[in-house]
C-alpha cells in the first residue's frame, strides 16, 4: 500500500511518491493538523469493499466516522463519489479528507510502530473452531462480541484472532454478524479465498440459516418476507434522520437503525427472508410469558438487521432484541435467564473457495439459548 500524503488525487507530486516509500511519510508534517491524503490500492486489496478497505487503513478512526465521510462524498475513488459497497481495484486512487486518527491523539504515533502499539492492547483470544483448512476458518462466535473494532468498540473477533495467531500472514472477515448474534462466522486465510467467498455471498450463492425465537404464534403459511429496508441514524447527530413510528429503545444519537422502507423510497434496499416454523412454545402464564415460536430463518440478502426488522414488522419480534423487540417482555425474559437476543447463525452452506466442493456447517445453540427452551 502506497500512501501519498498531502497530494491531490489527480496529480500526486513526485516528492510525495518518494516519501510514501518510507514509514516516515505516514506522519503529517504538522502533528494535530490532518491533511487530504490519497491511498493507492495495491494487488492484495483488489476486490475489497471500500468500507472494509478504509477500516483496514484508518485504524483508530471510529467506524461511524468512516461511513459518514463515505456517505457525504468526501471519499473519492478515481475522482468520483463511491458507495460503501464499491469494490476497489488495483491502481485505484482513493482520496481521503482530513481525518484525525485516535492513535495520534493518544500519543501512540503513526505507522507500523503505532499499529504494533495498538495491537498490543488487544487481548488474544481463541474461538471454538467448526472447520479450518489452508483457505479459511469457520468459528462459532459467542454473543456479545463484535466481529471487528469500530465506534465504541476497541477490538473484536478479527483483532483478537490475529493476536492469538501472530504467525498468520492474512486473516480477514468474509462477512459479518451483529454483536448480539452468535454462531457461524467465516474468516479467510488467503486473499483469493476472501474474494471467492465474498463473491458467493454477494451473488446469493450461499445458504445462511438462523434460529430465532419470536414472540407470539407465527402463522405457518407466512414463509416469505420481501420488504425493502432503509438504514437511518437516531436523531441528535449531524445528518441524522429519524424514522417516525419505528420500534426502538433509546440508543445514542447517531446510532444506526433500520426500518421497513416505503415502496417509493430511493434509498430502500430489497431484502428477502424465508421463514419456517421449527417448533411452537406454549404460553407460560405462571412466568408471565406469552406463546413463542422457534423459527428457522434463511436470508437471501444480507442487509443490516434484516432478520430483526423483518420479523418485528410482522408483529413477532425476536425475544431479547433490545433495538426492535418488546422491551417489557425482555425484562421478564432476563429475570428468567434469557439475558441476550435469541438469534443464532445456525447453518451455513457454500462452495469451498479452492475446490468448489460443497461445505455445510452447523453450530449448535449455545447453552444460554438451548437452556431457555423447554425440554421434550
Amino acid at each position: 500500500m502506497k500512501r501519498i500524503i498531502g497530494a491531490k488525487a489527480n496529480s500526486p507530486a513526485p516528492a510525495a511518491r518518494t516519501a510514501a516509500a518510507s514509514p516516515v511519510a505516514r506522519v503529517h508534517a504538522r502533528p494535530g493538523a490532518p491533511e487530504v491524503r490519497t491511498l493507492q490500492v495495491d494487488e492484495e486489496s483488489t476486490g475489497q469493499r471500500l468500507d472494509n478497505f478504509l477500516l483496514r487503513q484508518l485504524k483508530g478512526v471510529p467506524k461511524t466516522h468512516v461511513y459518514r465521510i463515505i456517505r457525504s462524498g468526501e471519499v473519492r475513488v478515481n475522482k468520483g463519489r463511491a458507495r460503501a459497497d464499491t469494490r476497489v481495484q488495483a491502481g485505484d486512487a482513493v482520496r481521503l479528507p482530513p481525518v484525525r486518527v485516535a492513535a495520534r491523539a493518544a500519543g501512540l504515533g503513526t505507522g507500523p510502530e503505532a499499529d504494533a502499539q495498538a495491537a498490543a492492547h488487544v487481548p488474544p483470544r481463541h474461538f471454538p473452531i467448526l472447520f479450518e483448512d489452508e483457505q479459511l476458518i469457520a468459528l462459532d462466535k459467542p454473543a456479545g462480541v463484535a466481529v471487528h473494532g469500530g465506534s465504541g468498540v476497541s477490538f473484536g473477533v478479527i483483532e483478537q484472532l490475529r493476536r492469538a495467531r501472530p504467525e498468520a500472514r492474512f486473516l480477514e472477515l468474509v462477512h459479518r454478524l451483529d454483536r448480539e448474534t452468535s454462531g457461524i462466522l467465516l474468516v479467510a486465510k488467503k486473499r483469493s479465498a476472501l474474494t471467492r467467498l465474498q463473491d458467493q455471498f454477494r451473488g446469493r450463492a450461499t445458504g445462511k440459516t438462523y434460529l430465532a425465537l419470536v414472540t407470539g404464534v407465527w402463522p405457518a403459511n407466512k414463509r416469505v418476507i420481501d420488504l425493502p429496508l432503509h438504514k437511518y441514524l437516531l436523531p441528535g447527530a449531524s445528518g441524522a434522520s429519524g424514522a417516525p413510528g419505528q420500534a426502538g429503545q433509546g440508543g445514542s444519537a447517531g446510532e444506526r437503525r433500520v426500518r421497513i422502507a416505503r415502496a417509493d423510497d430511493p434509498q430502500g434496499q430489497r431484502a428477502i427472508t424465508l421463514v419456517q416454523v421449527r417448533s411452537a412454545l406454549p404460553a407460560r402464564p405462571a412466568q408471565g410469558l406469552p406463546a413463542m415460536t422457534l423459527l428457522e430463518v434463511t436470508i437471501k440478502t444480507g442487509r443490516t438487521h434484516q432478520i430483526r426488522v423483518h420479523l418485528a414488522s410482522q408483529g413477532h419480534p425476536i425475544a431479547g432484541d433490545d433495538k426492535y423487540g418488546d422491551f417489557e417482555l425482555n425484562k421478564r425474559l432476563a429475570r428468567l435467564g434469557l439475558k441476550r437476543m435469541f438469534l443464532h447463525a445456525w447453518r451455513l452452506e457454500f462452495s469451498h473457495p479452492a475446490t468448489d466442493a460443497p461445505v455445510r456447517l452447523h453450530a449448535e445453540l449455545p447453552p444460554e439459548l438451548a437452556g431457555f427452551l423447554p425440554t421434550e
